[in-house]
């Protein structure tokens, strides 16, 4: 199911190398959270999890990976590929239940720097064994024709795409047609897997993610958790990896902190949650406010995607402000009556102190209720709209 230890999303990594070398002595915990609350696991899967889990302590990067992660990648630094030339997953960082009613609750917990590597990987074998042991009403009969269609769709389009599928793909099979598929397209940018960028010969996507604007609230402080952030990457990255993340506690506190200085450092920035449409409107506004011309800049949308809207926000976009995609389940899990899980893991404390995701849908907000509570009170009171305080019922 994981083919390599590089079968994993590009942001893991780039978080990796991050912590090691500011954070190397924090702490972190990750759950498991099933969005739509419908999906029933069974004992046999259970035990083909935790087997699944076991394996990936055989994972070791090898000689040839490591060369494609120097010439690729050259971003990341001598000191942190010999330290990922010698890491090994840790089973015991991970704790798995099933409960009575078939619900799955797993956790991690360890060094950050350490435990940061299991999300992706998890999660893609948690849908890999739900749909070999769980629900197995499905076929790949017209999944080529399907890809090479949706190629086609986005091709004429003229969009950028990135595949973005790795956490929620099918299985590995699926994932790899996908990124071969989509390689003669000339608008394909690369895949956010980077054991299938080397396997195919394209560039690895990826940019800052939540978890580590969720994890400056403990480090550094909630109130300006984006602009930590930002500069924290920034540091670490010199202008590679330039795209911004917009809404992790909601976009206007991002924009609050997105100053002309970032602005204009950062080469745009990426939309994963609420109106894309209003968002586009929004950043062009933003960029014009601090007198950038917005037709220099970039949004990355990645939210929930297929290619008939990727093509419709290309058009909006049009003449504007540059547009970038990365969809992920829709071209990596789409298949007919048999619909893909809405499953995530996401951090969820920081040296022992809670952290939250709040977003521009309230339906993705994640985090413990009370701390949820602070940080909405934070983000109101920082953009003044009057909200009760943290201790006003």
């Amino acid at each position: 199911m994981i083919a390599s230890i590089l079968d994993n999303d590009l942001y893991k990594f780039t978080v990796q190398q991050v912590v090691l070398d500011r954070y190397p002595h924090s702490t972190a915990a990750f759950e498991f959270i099933d969005r739509s609350r419908r999906s029933r696991f069974t004992a046999e899967f259970a035990a083909a999890l935790r087997a699944a889990i076991d394996d990936l302590a055989g994972l070791a990067l090898r000689d040839d990976e490591l060369q494609f992660l120097r010439r690729q990648c050259p971003y990341f630094k001598p000191a942190y590929l010999e330290y990922l030339r010698n890491y090994r997953f840790e089973p015991a960082e991970v704790r798995t239940e099933l409960d009575g009613e078939g619900r799955l609750a797993l956790s991690i917990a360890g060094p950050w720097h350490r435990t940061t590597l299991w999300e992706v990987p998890l999660l893609a074998a948690i849908s890999e064994l739900y749909f070999r042991h769980v629900d197995r009403n499905w076929t790949r009969d017209g999944q080529v024709e399907k890809i090479r269609r949706k190629s086609g769709v986005l091709r004429r389009g003229d969009c950028a795409v990135a595949e973005f599928g790795t956490r929620r793909r099918r299985d590995y099979e699926t994932q790899d047609r996908v990124v071969g598929e989509l390689c003669p397209n000339p608008g394909f940018v690369g895949t956010s897997n980077v054991h299938l960028a080397q396997r195919h010969g394209v560039r690895p996507a990826g940019t800052i993610p939540h978890e580590f604007i969720m994890a400056q609230s403990v480090l550094a402080g909630l109130r300006h958790a984006n602009r930590f952030a930002l500069e924290a990457w920034a540091a670490a990255y010199q202008g590679e990896l330039g795209t911004a993340l917009a809404d992790t506690y909601g976009s206007e506190a991002f924009f609050m902190d997105f100053d002309a200085h970032y602005a204009r450092l950062y080469d745009g920035v990426r939309q994963d949650s609420g109106d894309p449409a209003a968002f586009i409107e929004r950043v062009v506004r933003h960029y014009q406010s601090l007198g950038i011309d917005p037709r220099a800049k970039t949004i990355v949308f990645s939210d929930n995607l297929n290619p008939e809207l990727a093509v419709e926000l290309q058009r909006r976009c049009g003449g504007r402000i540059r547009a970038a995609f990365g969809i992920g389940t829709n071209l990596t899990n789409d298949f007919c009556g048999s619909p893909a899980l809405n499953i995530v893991i996401k951090l969820t404390a920081i040296d022992g102190i809670p952290v939250v995701k709040l977003t521009d849908d309230p339906a993705k907000a994640s985090g413990e209720p009370e701390a949820l509570r602070i940080a909405r009170w934070t983000f109101a009171a920082q953009s003044g709209s009057g909200a009760a305080g943290p201790g006003d019922g």
